[in-house]
């Protein structure tokens, strides 16, 4: 349960998130931050093929701090591109 907690405390990253997060053995924002919010994404997609754009924007922003609406143009441009690359 403190792991849901502490990831709760990141930005963008709610409970829903957060069970995801651990699900895949991402349970400290410590951890999101060293494997990084693609990396991170790819390991969602394996539990949840429903993933989004939104959540991946949602992981950077909590790696970065930031909510993700604050995500440099060019950040969410390469998001996005990563995001189609992995649809394919």
């Amino acid at each position: 349960m403190e792991h849901k907690i502490a990831l709760t405390q990141l930005p963008n990253i709610g409970k829903v998130a957060a069970e995801k997060l651990i699900q895949v053995e991402i349970t400290t924002p410590e951890a999101l931050k060293a494997v990084g919010s693609e990396k991170a994404f790819i390991r969602i997609q394996t539990i949840d093929e429903t993933a989004c754009l939104s959540m991946l924007q949602a992981l950077e922003g909590a790696v970065q701090g930031m909510r993700w609406h604050n995500l440099s143009k060019e950040r969410k441009e390469e998001l996005k591109q990563f995001f189609h690359i992995r649809r394919i």
